[in-house]
């Protein structure tokens, strides 16, 4: 029997890579599709290159989600679109896409899966989270903020595309993190988060603490709730301008987990299919989807690498 592998992409990551990455194009009728192309292409590379059991496309049914909001109010405020109740900023070619995205996927027969009030990392952790000891987990994404995931023990590794794409990505693991971060798994690394703070999701951090600070703390202390009790306990190791610092970060520590933190519990469909189809699920509509948007060679390396 063949051992199981699950990759759960980030979806809303790799289709604005996509967008940004693919030359711009259009069909006969004007439709733009290079976010649609390049995301079709994306699968197929990593399909072909990694060979999973099992792939889930999660989504962002809700970018902003309220519980997060309630935390921190300027979570992610920046990118709300002037003039609405709260839509996320999208460039304007990009848009029409996205819809053509989700049916690409339904033609194909790839699961796609979000959930009313979270975030797609929020689906990310939780299905990451129920396939604990069924075999190896392999999660796509060009956001930092995966990597709490990251456990070596449980075969959970990051291939994070900011910089080499599919095709080169960084392979996140244990080790990657400890180079990187000086942290020496994912729990750590998203203490790290908290404190270092993250300007493009509205998160403030702790001012004055930089990454290679709160390295060092954690290496000290451990947790970060660990680091707090020394601050609360009068602990001689931790003084002046650090002390005061997270001293004056107490609010902001105090509900900055409940930002960063991926949610693990995230309420999914019991009889969710996940494995991964063995060809394309509905192969002539596909093909008139195909030629209809001028999907040209990304639909063909797709259908290929889902039949081999």
């Amino acid at each position: 029997m063949t051992p199981r592998r699950l990759m759960l992409l980030d979806s809303a990551s790799l289709y604005f890579r996509a967008f940004y990455g693919v030359p711009e194009r259009e069909t006969p009728d004007g439709t733009p599709n290079n976010a649609l192309r390049g995301f079709t292409d994306m699968i197929a590379t990593l399909v072909s290159t990694y060979e999973p059991t099992d792939l889930v496309a999660c989504w962002d049914n809700d970018w902003r989600p309220a519980f997060r909001v309630e935390a921190i109010p300027s979570y992610k405020s920046h990118r709300v679109l002037e003039g609405t109740d709260g839509s996320e900023e999208s460039p304007e070619k990009l848009t029409p896409q996205v819809p053509l995205i989700r049916e690409m996927l339904e033609l194909v027969g790839i699961t796609r899966l979000g959930v009313d009030g979270y975030e797609a990392d929020d689906v990310i952790g939780t299905l990451t989270h129920r396939f604990t000891g069924q075999g190896p987990v392999d999660v796509v994404t060009g956001d930092r903020d995966l990597f709490q995931l990251v456990d070596d023990a449980m075969s959970v590794r990051v291939l994070y595309t900011a910089k080499g794409g599919v095709r080169a990505p960084d392979l996140v693991d244990e080790s990657f993190l400890m180079t990187k971060y000086g942290v020496p798994g994912g729990r750590a690394y998203a203490d790290l988060a908290v404190m270092r703070g993250d300007t493009s999701d509205g998160l403030p951090g702790v001012a004055g603490i930089g990454e290679k600070t709160a390295a060092g703390l954690l290496a000290e202390f451990g947790t970060l709730a660990a680091i707090r009790g020394a601050v609360a306990n009068g602990d001689p190791r931790i003084k002046g301008a650090r002390r005061t610092r997270l001293e004056a970060a107490h609010d902001y520590l105090d509900v900055a987990p409940k930002v960063v933190d991926v949610a693990l519990d995230v309420e999914v469909p019991g009889d969710l299919v996940t494995a991964l189809p063995d060809g394309v699920a509905q192969p002539d509509r596909f093909a008139d989807f195909a030629a209809r948007y001028d999907l040209g060679g990304s639909a063909e390396r797709l259908s290929a690498a889902l039949t081999r």
